[in-house]
């Protein structure tokens, strides 16, 4: 007998342990299956399982095990990421807490060495996270971004890309991290509101000229006075950078400045000399319509400086600071000072010597490292980058053709909107963690790429060599996961049976990050697309859709939920949320979902305590009683929506139908139906109920298996130690319900659909009139033969389960009653006596009005045009779905009221 509750904490780590030393979650031998394949988005080995990594890899899971259980040899395939900044920091931040020396004091391989000796010791808790999870990968697999097989690979790949001329180096603005010193990339930075200003300057005209600048204007906007100016101003929140300025910028259609156009003016403080030019950059309607351009210090002035021949000056060393290495007219007493503390003084000196012209205070959006905290300096360094505008080409033309599709459709938008406007990609990092890039230099600067040391030495001849210092960007080495991962350069047995993978999912946040580099990577060195398809998981949020952050004390750990209430509720949850895009979650709603375990344990419970066994050679196609011919239909619909919607990557719908079946159909009308057979004295009819539940038992079990492993691996193994041995054995291992179209029983369906229908009907009237608790008596209403004949066979359990006192047929409805419709026929409860018909008018009145005002409400933000078009598109949805629902209330309630006036 089962026990009275399931209890994950003993049960989930015991079952894990089970299912690894099975083999089950390496790939079946059998060379006839079909191949399904998945590789796991690698998590950072210095990470620790967030709720986006619950989501991410419940869906992966649910998928992996599904197929499985279809008898396709599935792979799984699991490693991490050795994510350079990331585990660089940690192992900084216990050198430094240990009194230990930096790292640029111990060396290179010294400090690579010590790294390594924290990853064998402390990292990748996340992979045994993962396993608490119930993460079914083949961990006999695991990869990890810089081992041996996945290095060779990677060197591979860049040399290849150099001799094609698709790797370069070049001097181009960087995302510069002047605490850590080196290049992140766009996903490392992190966009700050904060307070600032903007400071308005004055640049005096060159060579004495002077032009008239428009002060008064009348109601059309036409100027209508104007004053001699000898300066331009412009506007900027970082007054820093002007000592890098090669520029002013005004709009080519700005009247006001048309005639300074070719002119120049001087620089303050270094006296340089800059030319005015035109370019769409410059918005003539904010500020003064004049901006700066410092090409080395600012992602858009570069690409001005590019459009009119400006040079970049780099005012900033590699920790912030001021320096005249590239610009000599800058003044010696700003060398070495601090980018911000070189703000305050150009600001003091601009003020002192009279151009500063405004200050306007502002909030405006900073860069940050997110791992660092600093501000992040646009940077013009050299660096590796590769032709990503080349490789795009067939990676956009495979989504186009379809040869690989997203799920949902909509995200291919932003997959195609970045490919097309793509800009060459950074690759080099000035980090000592990493896959250090394979090129090597000769005494004049010489390159020498090659995939080992000796090679390049060949290459080199006599000429001291010295390898570069940098290490790829970890996008690099994760672009080629879904090949490297399965062995490639080598042709191996995995690469020919599982490339291209059959399905990627990840969020959208890195569509572009990763996403579309593994697509210009895996076609340009396999010829093949990597993934079939790609299915897009939301963002997880808090129960207010707000984003979740340690700062705002909202963060749901999936850990202590699993502490707490075990993994199957949270990968529940996951599950038949996933179909947003934003996940609205709270632990009020896991709880819940925990509840939907205990109501299927305790069903199993009470098959058990009735004797429902497992029948050697039982065939559910043989049954005869109405109910088993009405629930074996009911699992067949089941299985085939669970099977669509899992095939489609629509985890929610799964879900949904697995809930709908276990919940409403299975345990609250199959069971309390069978309840009167099992404790009535038909025998025959008694055995083969106990049969059909333990055999339905069984095959929503299999159901539910993908998204509830252990509940469900727990039930199967307690119920097959009764009744007739199964020959599966594990549920891991079981096949998938094989359930005939001939299962689908019409005749039963209509025969308890209809009792179903009836009961509901009664139970919701009762529930709108108050007296939920009463047994009043039922009548039909001229009731045809089909009807009355349906009364008369299921009289008994109306009563019962529609709690009435007693069931006439009548050609008319009694006086005091209420008339209702269901089942295809006329009914009438008698409430005569029961309902104070003045206090629940008065409820249902105060009922109708409070959703009337719901509904204005609703309305109201619908109707304004500015609500549709800027909110977030499943905010406007959710509006509608509270109108459609206020409204479908309302109009619920007045029938209600209209009813009493049968009982006036």
């Amino acid at each position: 007998m089962l026990e009275k509750n399931f209890d994950p904490k003993s049960a989930e780590p015991r079952l894990y342990a089970m299912w690894e030393e099975s083999g089950l979650f390496a790939p079946r031998q059998d060379t006839a299956a079909d191949a399904y394949s998945i590789v796991i988005p690698p998590p950072n080995v210095t990470g620790s399982l967030h709720i986006g990594h619950a989501l991410n890899n419940t869906l992966q899971d649910i998928l992996a095990r599904y197929h499985r259980m279809k008898g396709k040899a599935v792979l799984w395939l699991p490693g991490t990421d050795h994510a350079g900044i990331a585990t660089q920091m940690v192992v900084e931040r216990q050198l430094a807490a240990a009194g230990n020396v930096g790292r640029r004091d111990m060396g290179r391989d010294a400090f690579v060495r010590k790294v390594w000796d924290w990853k064998a010791e402390s990292g990748g808790a996340i992979v045994r996270q993962l396993r608490r999870l119930g993460a079914s990968c083949d961990w006999s697999r695991e990869r990890f971004t810089l081992d041996e097989g996945l290095s060779a690979a990677v060197r591979k790949v860049f040399v290849q890309l150099y001799r094609e001329g698709l790797i370069y180096r070049d001097k181009r603005l960087v995302n510069w991290d002047p605490h850590f010193q080196t290049a992140i990339s766009d996903l490392e930075v992190e966009q700050k509101e904060v307070d600032g200003a903007y400071w308005h300057f004055a640049y005096p005209l060159a060579d004495g000229v002077t032009y008239q600048h428009p002060v008064a204007f009348d109601e059309d906007g036409k100027a209508t006075e104007w004053e001699t100016r000898d300066h331009i101003v412009v506007a900027t929140t970082r007054p820093e950078t002007m000592l890098g300025d090669t520029g002013v910028a005004v709009h080519p259609d700005d009247a006001r400045y048309a005639g300074l156009v070719g002119k120049s003016v001087i620089l303050p403080i270094t006296s340089r000399r800059i030319p005015i030019v035109a370019d769409d950059y410059a918005d003539p309607t904010k500020g003064s319509g004049a901006v700066k351009i410092t090409p080395a210090h600012d992602f858009n002035d570069f690409g001005v400086g590019k459009r009119a021949g400006l040079p970049a000056l780099n005012v900033m060393d590699a920790f912030g600071r001021i320096t005249a290495a590239d610009t000599p007219d800058v003044p010696a007493e700003y060398e070495g000072m601090d980018r911000f503390a070189a703000r305050k003084a150009i600001v003091a000196r601009a003020e002192e010597e009279g151009w500063l012209k405004e200050i306007e205070k502002t909030r405006h959006v900073v860069p940050h490292g997110d791992r660092s905290g600093v501000v992040i300096e646009p940077w013009l360094t050299d660096q590796w980058y590769v032709d990503a505008a080349v490789l795009a080409q067939p990676a956009l033309k495979a989504v186009e053709q379809g040869d690989t599709v997203f799920e949902p459709k909509s995200y291919e938008k932003i997959y195609f909107e970045w490919l097309r406007n793509i800009e060459p990609w950074c690759i080099s990092r000035q980090l000592w963690w990493g896959h250090r890039i394979p090129a090597w230099y000769g005494p004049n600067g010489e390159i020498f790429v090659a995939e080992t040391e000796e090679e390049a030495r060949t290459q080199a001849g006599d000429l001291p060599l010295t390898q570069d210092e940098d290490v790829l960007d970890t996008w690099f080495s994760s672009a080629l996961w879904p090949f490297s991962t399965m062995g490639w350069p080598e042709d191996t047995e995995d690469l020919r049976r599982f490339y291209p993978t059959s399905d990627l999912v990840t969020a959208a946040d890195i569509i572009f990050f990763w996403v579309a580099r593994m697509m210009m990577m895996g076609l340009h060195f396999t010829g093949e697309v990597p993934f079939r398809r790609v299915i897009i998981n939301g963002l997880v949020r808090d129960e207010k859709g707000q984003k979740m952050s340690k700062s705002k004390g909202n963060v749901i750990d999936p850990l202590t939920i699993i502490d707490d209430l075990g993994a199957d509720p949270l990968r529940f949850t996951m599950a038949i949320l996933s179909g947003t895009r934003d996940i609205k979650l709270s632990a009020s709603r896991i709880e819940g979902y925990r509840n939907f375990g205990t109501k299927l344990w305790n069903a199993a419970r009470f098959s058990q305590m009735n004797g429902c066994e497992r029948v050697a050679g039982f065939d559910p196609a043989t049954v005869q009683g109405t109910l088993n011919r009405w629930i074996r239909g009911e699992l067949t619909k089941a299985e085939r929506a669970v099977s669509a919607a899992l095939e489609a990557g629509r985890f929610d719908d799964a879900a949904s139908a697995l809930y709908r079946f276990v919940w409403k159909v299975f345990c609250d009308w199959y069971l309390e139906l069978a309840k009167p057979v099992f404790q009535g004295t038909d025998e025959a009819a008694k055995a083969e109920t106990r049969a059909m539940t333990a055999w339905t038992l069984d095959q929503t079990i299999k159901l539910l298996a993908p998204v509830m492993p252990f509940i469900t691996e727990e039930l199967w193994a307690e119920l097959g130690k009764a009744g007739a041995a199964r020959d599966e054995g594990m549920l891991l291992g079981a096949a998938w319900p094989d359930l005939p179209d001939a299962f689908v029983d019409a005749e039963a369906e209509a025969e308890i659909g209809w009792l179903i229908e009836v009961v509901e009907a009664i139970r919701a009237l009762k529930g709108e009139m108050g007296v939920a608790t009463s047994r009043p008596p039922l009548t039909f209403v001229a009731a045809d033969t089909e009807i009355a004949a349906r009364v008369e066979r299921h009289r008994d359990l109306l009563g019962g389960l529609a709690r009435v006192s007693e069931i006439a047929l009548l050609d008319a409805a009694p006086k005091g009653s209420v008339s209702f419709v269901a089942g295809g026929g006329a009914a009438a409860l008698t409430l005569a006596g029961l309902v104070d018909v003045s206090a629940e008018r008065a409820r249902l009145d105060k009922e109708i009005a409070t959703r009337e005002a719901d509904a204005a409400v609703f309305s109201k933000k619908l109707d304004n045009p500015n609500f549709v078009a800027r909110a977030a598109p499943e905010v406007v949805q959710e509006q509608r779905e509270k109108l459609a629902a206020a409204q479908a209330d309302r109009e619920r309630l007045i029938a209600a009221r209209e009813r009493l006036a049968a009982l006036s």
